[in-house]
C-alpha cells in the first residue's frame, strides 16, 4: 500500500485516513494557431474558461482526482490561444464514510490541487508568448454544495402526470 496511509500508527487502523500519494499533469495542450500574426493584435481577448472534476478508483483504497481547466481565447481576429490542463492527484483514502468520501473527492482533493493546476496554466500560457492567466481562486465546496442541491431538487420532482 501507500506510505502515506501505511504511516499511521497501530491502533488508528479504523480511524478515517487520507493521504496525498501523487500529484501531476496528466494532459496539457497549448495551441498557437495564429502566430505569429497573433503578437500584433491590438484588441483585448475574451477568455472562455471550463472547469470539470472527474474520479476514479484505480486500486483498493486510492483514487484518482482530475482536475481538467480549458480557456480559450478569442479576439475579434481569431483564435489567440487554447489550452487544456488535466492536473491529477492520487489519493489515499480508508475508513471513509461513504457519504463524506464524495464531498472529498469533488471538493476538497480539487481544492488541495487547484494551486499547481493554476500554476502550469499560467506557466504554460506565458512560455506560449502570452501574458500568464491568473485564475481567481475557486470555492470548490460551495460548488459541490450547489451541484447537490440541484440533483436533490431534480430527485424530488414528481414525473409528470403522477398528481
Amino acid at each position: 500500500m501507500t506510505d502515506a496511509i501505511d504511516s499511521i500508527p497501530n491502533g488508528a487502523d479504523d480511524m478515517p485516513q487520507i493521504g496525498l500519494i501523487a500529484q501531476y499533469v496528466k494532459d496539457l495542450s497549448f495551441e498557437n494557431p495564429n502566430a505569429p500574426a497573433v503578437y500584433s493584435w491590438n484588441a483585448q481577448p475574451q477568455i472562455d474558461i471550463q472547469f470539470n472534476i472527474s474520479t476514479q478508483q484505480p486500486g483498493e483504497d486510492v483514487h484518482e482526482v482530475a482536475l481538467k481547466i480549458t480557456a480559450k481565447a478569442v479576439a475579434d481576429e481569431g483564435t489567440t490561444f487554447a489550452v487544456e490542463l488535466v492536473y491529477a492527484g492520487l489519493f489515499g483514502i480508508r475508513n471513509v464514510p461513504e457519504d463524506q468520501l464524495q464531498p472529498f473527492l469533488l471538493a476538497e482533493a480539487p481544492r488541495l490541487l487547484f494551486p499547481f493546476a493554476r500554476r502550469v496554466l499560467a506557466d504554460t500560457v506565458q512560455d506560449g508568448g502570452f501574458p500568464p492567466l491568473l485564475l481567481d481562486p475557486i470555492d470548490f465546496g460551495s460548488l459541490y454544495q450547489q451541484q447537490q442541491a440541484g440533483v436533490d431538487a431534480i430527485a424530488n420532482v414528481e414525473p409528470a402526470g403522477n398528481a
